[in-house]
């Protein structure tokens, strides 16, 4: 992992990154450390590809642990025990059996996307993640902008998933994609942050609903 590391690192130094630097600085990390690595597991079958991470995942050092991400390790501890995480060492030990990945592995400054700019040059060696260092290949996705990211890694799956997201299922269906030369079948889910008050309340009957069709427990 370590050359994915460093190449993770070297473009975070990058003049364009509108990093949340205060929030490092709080917390004693390094800006240029990515949130995403060494955490989940490279070899599970299933996977959950987010946006960016936030302040609690930046004071944690770990993906998807603030109040969004609790709604999906919720949703991983029910599929395995029955019933919600009942702490937060329950809720790391349980993010230990799948794989996490973010489009951009660093905070950025208001908890606002991205740039595309940014997410351009961030995309190949996210994509060498997904390919090259992940085994599994399903992937849960979370929110527009993680979808669509595979539209920014490869333009040619742009109109697959346009298509995909215009579907009244989207949330219920599946799209499988070829990226880097590896077959990825992408399931999408809505972003669960509480300022998406449209699913906001749905999110976890859709993500039992997924973890079910995957048989993931």
């Amino acid at each position: 992992m370590e050359p994915l590391r460093d190449a993770l690192r070297a473009e975070a130094q990058n003049g364009e990154m509108n990093t949340d630097f205060e929030v490092y600085r709080q917390y004693e990390l390094d800006p240029t450390e990515p949130i995403l690595l060494g955490s989940g597991s490279l070899s599970a079958r299933v996977g959950l590809f987010g946006r960016d991470p936030g302040r609690t995942e930046v004071e944690l050092r770990e993906p998807f642990i603030g109040k969004g991400g609790q709604h999906i390790r919720n949703g991983l501890h029910r599929a395995l025990h029955g019933v919600d995480c009942p702490d937060l060492d329950a809720s790391i030990e349980v993010g230990k059996r799948i794989f996490w990945g973010n489009t951009v592995p660093y905070k950025p400054l208001g908890n606002k996307a991205w740039s595309m700019g940014v997410k351009r040059r961030f995309a190949p060696i996210v994509e060498q993640l997904l390919v090259d260092y992940w085994e599994g290949d399903q992937l849960l996705t979370c929110g527009r902008v993680a979808f669509f990211w595979f539209g920014i890694a490869d333009k040619g799956l742009k109109g697959a998933l346009e298509t995909h997201w215009a579907r009244p299922d989207r949330f219920e269906s599946s799209l499988t994609i070829a990226l880097g030369g590896k077959d990825i079948t992408l399931h999408p889910l809505p972003h669960p942050s509480p300022l998406n008050a449209r699913w906001y309340k749905l999110f976890p009957e859709l993500i039992d609903r997924r973890l079910e069709q995957l048989d993931w427990a």
